[in-house]
C-alpha cells in the first residue's frame, strides 16, 4: 500500500508495527500465517502504536514539512490508525476495517472508541458490510460514536461498502472486491495531500 501511494507521487512510510516480536516479519494470507499475525499483533500494546507512529509522524514532519501527514491502516494498522487520530502532527487518519475498535483496545483497557473525544485529527473509517470481523452491530457502535463526538460530520466521517467483506482492498485475497477498493482508493487519493 505504501508503494501504491508512493506511486502517485505521495510520500509513504510504512510503520512496522510488530518490530519489537518480529523485526523481520514477512506474512502471507495463509492460514498459518495469519494465526502468527494475531499472535504478534496480541503482543503489541497501544503505548507502543502511538509511540511508533508519533516518531513515523515527527520523520515525516522534518522532511516533508509542507505536507499534511495522513495515516492510513488496513485491519490491525485501521485500529492502529484510529488510536493515531490523536496524535499531534496528524491531519487525518483513515481506518480501513479496523477490527475492534468498539470492543477492545491493544493490550487492554477500555475499547478504543472511549479514545473518540480524544482525536485531533480528521478521521474517516471504511468498513465492508459483509465483513464478520465487524459486525452490523460494532458498525453502528462506531457510527453512534462519531456522531455523538462530531454531531455536524465536519471531521468525522463513516462509510460502509455494501457486500465488501474484511481485506477488501488487497489484491492477493480472496476477498478482494474491486468496486469496494475503487471506492477506497477514491477516498484516498481525492484528498489534497496524503502522507
Amino acid at each position: 500500500m505504501a508503494d501504491r501511494l508512493a506511486a502517485q507521487g505521495h510520500a509513504a512510510l510504512a510503520v512496522p508495527l510488530f518490530s519489537r516480536t518480529a523485526p523481520e516479519l514477512e506474512l502471507t494470507y495463509e492460514t498459518p500465517d495469519l494465526a502468527e499475525g494475531r499472535r504478534h499483533k496480541d503482543a503489541t500494546t497501544t503505548e507502543q502504536i502511538l509511540g511508533d507512529v508519533a516518531a513515523a509522524v515527527s520523520w515525516l514532519g522534518a522532511r516533508y514539512s509542507h505536507s499534511a501527514i495522513h495515516v492510513v491502516g488496513f485491519c490491525f494498522g485501521g485500529h492502529a490508525a484510529f488510536l493515531a487520530a490523536m496524535l499531534p502532527g496528524v491531519e487525518h487518519a483513515f481506518d480501513f476495517y479496523g477490527a475492534g475498535v468498539s470492543r477492545m483496545r491493544p493490550a487492554g483497557g477500555e475499547p478504543s472508541l472511549a479514545l473518540l473525544p480524544e482525536m485531533q485529527a480528521r478521521f474517516t473509517c471504511v468498513f465492508g458490510t459483509a465483513d464478520p470481523l465487524i459486525p452490523s452491530e460494532d458498525r453502528e457502535a462506531i457510527k453512534t460514536a462519531l456522531r455523538k463526538v462530531d454531531r455536524a460530520g465536519e471531521r468525522f466521517s463513516f462509510m460502509e461498502c455494501a457486500g465488501a467483506d474484511h481485506g477488501f482492498m488487497c489484491e492477493a485475497r480472496s476477498s478482494f472486491h474491486p468496486q469496494a477498493s475503487a471506492q477506497g482508493w477514491k477516498l484516498l487519493l481525492d484528498e489534497d495531500s496524503v502522507v
